[in-house]
Order: C-alpha cells, then structure tokens, then sequence
C-alpha cells in the first residue's frame, strides 16, 4: 500500500514541473460593419445615382427620362409657333395698290395653330422643376399625377392644332377642284414651306408628348405595386 502512494505521489510531481498545455485561443470574430457603412450598403454605395437597383432606382432613370424628352419637345412646338408666326409672303409681281399677301392670321387655324404651340412650349418649360423632383424624390405620386394630367392637356391642344393647320397646309398645296379652290402654293412658295415644316415640327412633339404620358403612367403603375 505505501509503495503504490508513493507512486502515486512522484506521478503527481512529475506532471506538476511540466509547463501547462494551453489550448488555442479562438480567433476572434470579425467585426460586424459600423453603422455608416451598413447605411451606405443600404443606399447603394459607390453605385451611380441614376443606376442604381430596385424599383426606386428603375423610377428614378424613368424620371430622368422624362426630363431628357421634355427638352427635345420644347424645340419643336417653339420652333413651330416662330415659323407660323412669322410666315409672311407678299407676291411682287403686282403693283402696289393691287396684291396678293400670304400671312398667318388671315387664317384663324394658323392662328390657333400658334397659340396651341406657344402654349405647349410654356408648358413644358414650367414643368422642368417638377420633373427633377420626380429624379431626387422618386416615390412622389403627386407629382407625376399633375405632370401626367397636364401632359394629356397638352397632346389633345396640339394634336387639334396640328391636324387643323395640316388640312389647310393640305388644300394650299393642291387645292380641291370640287370646290374650286385653287393651289396657292404655286405661288407663295416661302409662305406654305414655313407652315408645312411647322406642322410636322408640331406633330413630332406630339409623339413626344404620347411618349411623356406612357412614362408617367408607367411611373405611377410601379409605385402603386
């Protein structure tokens, strides 16, 4: 019995002088991203504002669209309501107590036609600031709603102009024996070739306008999903 304690004892002893087996410490865990960067992740990081993912992102290029077409359809209703406006052609063959004058408002379509463009152009310059809140606040409804109901506004005015002032451009051209209307173009060429390219300049904005009203809707539509 006092041979096995004393075994005992040395075996005690002999691990006791070894130096301490000590386990590897656990690496520690990665740091979870601080606040700041877990709202830059949020929004998009380093992704460009316009190209950004997800519906707000989708809304925003719309948006931005948008303005991009209301630019381009300021040229040609304004350009359209200058050149109507200032066709004026006298023939010179005549004497000066006896001629034949050309001018806008000796027909009340073309002045019509002038007015619908000049309004046109106003509005689409007015509604430039409501379509850069629609890039920077892309989930205003409101906002679109007005620009959609003045757009459609807009597409009726002008396409009425535009297609009044397109069947007088029409009988000036070639007349209607019918009704024995004679051609005036044959000789007041300066005269029909400004109305003419007004007309076509008018109804270019007003498949640019058909086009704002299918952005607009489109852009409501996806909000409301």
């Amino acid at each position: 019995m006092s041979s096995t304690n004393e075994a005992t004892v040395i075996h005690v002893d002999d691990t006791a002088g070894k130096a301490p087996v000590t386990s590897a410490a656990p690496q520690p865990a990665a740091a979870a991203p601080t606040a700041p960067v877990q709202q830059q992740q949020r929004k998009g990081g380093g992704v460009p504002f316009l190209l950004r993912s997800g519906a707000e992102g989708f809304r925003r290029c719309m948006a931005f669209v948008d303005l991009l077409l209301r630019v381009v359809a300021f040229g040609p209703t304004l350009a359209a309501a200058i050149a109507t406006g200032t066709s004026d052609e006298t023939l010179s063959v005549f004497t000066e107590h006896f001629q034949f004058r050309a001018r806008f408002d000796d027909f009340p379509t073309f002045v019509f036609f002038v007015a619908a463009n000049a309004v046109a152009a106003g509005y689409l310059v007015l509604s430039l600031p409501f379509s850069v809140v629609g890039i920077v606040r892309p989930k205003a409804t409101v906002v679109r709603l007005l620009l959609l109901i003045g757009d459609t506004v807009m597409v009726v005015l002008v396409t009425a102009a535009a297609s009044a002032a397109a069947a007088i451009v029409y009988v000036a051209h070639d007349g209607n024996r019918r009704a024995n209307w004679v051609p005036i173009c044959m000789n007041f060429h300066g005269f029909c070739e400004r109305t003419s390219g007004a007309v076509v300049a008018s109804f270019l904005a007003v498949l640019v306008f058909i086009v704002l009203i299918l952005l607009s809707a489109c852009a409501i539509r996806r909000r409301q999903c």
